[in-house]
């Protein structure tokens, strides 16, 4: 077991020259910035990061901060470079870093916080600060290694045990929870002699700061030899010609992006035919649209990764197999799955529906400063995903739905999941998200928005579904939209789809 710190110091040593994180799309002002065609990147080097999150720790320290102490991160996409540098930087004073969403309203940034009792907030130069109770800092005012004054190592004692992070869910089911992982936890699988994702020279993603998938994407810039590149911002057009220009042999995304990217019709623009691997991350991919991520990109293997913010390091992974388009994948080595019964956890056989279970191969996280929902979660290693499911007799793993999302219709449970699986598969249907509303006589009664290619008839897509589905599984009701309600995270927001969207009386 190791620590982040840790991590960055051992690879500085050995290969301080080593690009580690690429920001492509911002300002020549940028430093470390490098030219690619005639697109400007900021650069990150692994001895760049070591020297600056040195000074951004001793620069703490002077300010106060004690080990243990929580350090709010708030940070835009085109920050990463200083976003890393400020991560590692308030853990190697002994502090836990704690991302930031950095859309979120300036009273729910206080709100967290405050939730986890932070010191100290540290923000983009360009970003006002969230009023709470401790104190705040640029990254400027924090980072002085420009000056050519090298303060080295702080002496301050980071053990792998240590808290090193405090990220917070999405909130799509409730109110967001501050999860707790130790470096142990965030560091697991790293430093060992083969190093991940080694047929690349740039992985390329366009995951936001403050996600669970953003920081595997930090975590991957510190134990990978290749470069990690994102987007200033991003656009379909943008992140393939970025795709293209930086040659990159491995792509991350989140579904909603992917059907950006098919549905923008750029694609066939670019040369895409260096990615042999894509996976996709946060959301459960639909079996139509990793069906055109294969003829997009010619030469990828498609990924499907299944964990959440709870269960990480612990996942499942589901190389995109046309006779099993549902499944999600089997647990990588060292992790496990199960299907458990409601309340006594005991496993059921396979083709049975219940609790999707992951098991950490580390230390598992836990809920920072709530017991209580920690206890109901986590259990010996297992964490509970709050996702029903079922296994096959292979052990391949198909989510039926989140536990929360599964709606009762009159006599029927209906996973929202399959119907929206089954309204990818028209032609005309971009995206789709399907809810439960109150009904006079059902209780509960499906409803579908999609964001349609072209203008479709409701009555036309549902007789599409009756070939596909059962009677009770087809939405009574199909509105359209433009877009779908998105966190930060990139999963769709039923509740707000709820209460936004505009329904037949």
């Amino acid at each position: 077991m190791t620590t982040v710190p840790h991590l960055l110091a051992t690879r500085a040593a050995a290969e301080p020259d080593r690009i580690a994180l690429i920001v492509d799309g911002i300002g020549s002002h940028t430093a470390g910035s490098l030219t690619t065609g005639s697109h400007t990147a900021g650069s990150l080097t692994v001895g760049s990061w070591q020297t600056r999150s040195d000074a951004v720790a001793h620069a703490l320290v002077r300010r106060g901060l004690r080990p243990g102490d929580r350090v709010g991160l708030l940070f835009g996409s085109h920050s990463w470079l200083d976003y890393a540098v400020c991560f590692v930087g308030a853990q190697k004073a002994g502090g836990t870093a704690v991302p930031l969403p950095p859309r979120a309203p300036a009273a729910e940034l206080t709100r967290l916080l405050d939730d986890c009792d932070a010191t100290a907030l540290v923000h983009e130069d360009a970003a006002a600060p969230a009023p709470f109770g401790g104190w705040s800092a640029t990254v400027s005012e924090l980072d002085d290694s420009a000056t050519g004054v090298d303060d080295g190592p702080l002496d301050v004692e980071v053990r792998p045990g240590d808290l090193a992070q405090i990220l917070y869910t999405s909130g799509t089911t409730g109110r967001p929870k501050g999860v707790a992982a130790t470096h142990a936890n965030l560091t697991h699988g790293c430093g060992a002699r083969r190093r991940p994702f080694a047929h690349s020279r740039h992985l390329a993603h366009a995951f936001p700061i403050g996600t669970n998938a953003g920081q595997v994407m930090l975590i991957t810039a510190l134990d990978a030899r290749l470069a990690v590149l994102s987007p200033a911002r991003f656009t379909p057009a943008r992140f393939a010609r970025m795709i293209q220009e930086y040659a990159a042999g491995t792509v991350f995304l989140v579904p909603a992006m992917a059907v950006e990217l098919l549905a923008a019709g750029t694609l066939d623009r670019y040369d895409l035919s260096s990615v042999v691997l894509l996976g996709s991350a946060a959301a459960p991919l639909p079996g139509a649209v990793a069906g055109k991520l294969v003829a997009a990109f010619p030469n990828a293997t498609i990924a499907n990764y299944y964990t959440s913010t709870e269960a990480a390091p612990a996942q499942t992974v589901m190389l995109y197999d046309p006779s099993r388009p549902g499944s999600v994948g089997r647990a990588l080595a060292g992790g496990a799955v199960r299907i458990a019964a409601a309340g006594s956890g005991e496993p059921v056989p396979a083709g049975e529906t219940g609790e999707v279970w992951l098991r950490s191969p580390t230390v598992s996280r836990t809920y920072y400063g709530d017991a209580e929902s920690s206890r109901e979660v986590f259990r010996a290693g297992w964490i509970r995903m709050g996702d029903l499911g079922y296994l096959d007799e292979d052990g391949y793993l198909y989510l039926v739905d989140r536990d929360g999302d599964l709606v009762k219709s009159g006599a029927f449970k209906v996973s929202t999941l399959r119907v929206e699986e089954a309204l990818y598969e028209h032609p005309d249907v971009l995206e789709a998200a399907v809810v439960g509303r109150p009904h006079p006589v059902l209780g509960t009664a499906l409803a579908a928005v999609v964001v349609p290619r072209r203008p479709v008839p409701a009555e036309q897509l549902r007789e599409f579904l009756l070939d596909r589905l059962a009677p009770h599984e087809v939405p009574g009701v199909i509105v359209e939209a433009d877009t779908l309600p998105r966190n930060a995270g990139g999963k769709v927001d039923k509740r707000a789809l709820v209460k936004e969207s505009t329904w037949p009386t």
